[in-house]
């Protein structure tokens, strides 16, 4: 039985959003995502080759982890998602566990998910199965440094008392990483980095294999 692309889910998305949403809250979801995309300018972002600073992230309990623990044996695949509530991201999510993890477990290489939502939410994995863990990026610190966090065109100030997105972050503020999926090296390297301003067109699997000829040599093996 195949599996559907990344792309067939996101197209039932929205195809059940056209149906179900308001023309209102359509064009401004559409907004949004055109206004993204047009200020997208692969050039000025980080690209293969380029070195990352050594980062901290933050495990489900609260555990700070080292990228030179997640990198120690190797290349790792960071798969950075919106917020655990996210519809996208919850079929984003799932899709790579069942097509990235396998072959990635067999080789060896860490698979991670990434937000910068704190404490992690444990929506996804606990909705899902996902068998790779999750992280939060504190401070953005990460998000900011690989150029994906934006602030979202729509920012209504917060009334007392009520939930706001700054909240459901966990970060008292709306700004948000973009998601992207990046390959890096043992050596902080960017070996591969796709970076998705609309979010409801992601990296598939086979393009982030590509650059991984270790998950070949494993399935040989």
């Amino acid at each position: 039985m195949s599996i559907k692309s990344l792309a067939e889910r996101f197209a039932e998305l929205q195809a059940e959003r056209d149906r179900t949403w308001p023309p209102e809250q359509l064009a401004k979801n559409a907004n949004q995502r055109r206004v993204l995309v047009e200020r997208h300018d692969p050039a000025a972002l980080p690209k293969a080759g380029d070195r990352v600073e050594p980062f901290t992230l933050v495990d489900v309990d609260g555990i700070h982890v080292p990228s030179t623990e997640i990198l120690a044996n190797g290349p790792a695949v960071l798969v950075f998602f919106r917020f655990g509530g996210c519809p996208a991201c919850n079929l984003a999510l799932p899709y790579y566990n069942e097509t990235l993890y396998p072959a990635l477990s067999a080789a060896g290489i860490p698979l991670l998910a990434i937000s910068v939502q704190i404490p992690v939410d444990k929506g996804p994995t606990e909705r899902h199965g996902l068998n790779f863990p999750t992280y939060a990026d504190p401070g953005y610190a990460l998000s900011r440094q690989l150029s994906l966090s934006f602030l979202p065109e729509d920012q209504p100030v917060p009334e007392p008392g009520k939930p706001w997105f700054g909240a459901t972050l966990g970060t008292n503020s709306y700004e948000i990483a973009q998601p992207a999926v990046i390959v890096l090296n043992a050596d902080h390297t960017i070996r591969f980095i796709d970076i998705s301003p609309d979010w409801l067109v992601r990296t598939e699997a086979a393009a982030v294999l590509a650059h991984l000829p270790e998950t070949a040599q494993a399935q040989a093996a």
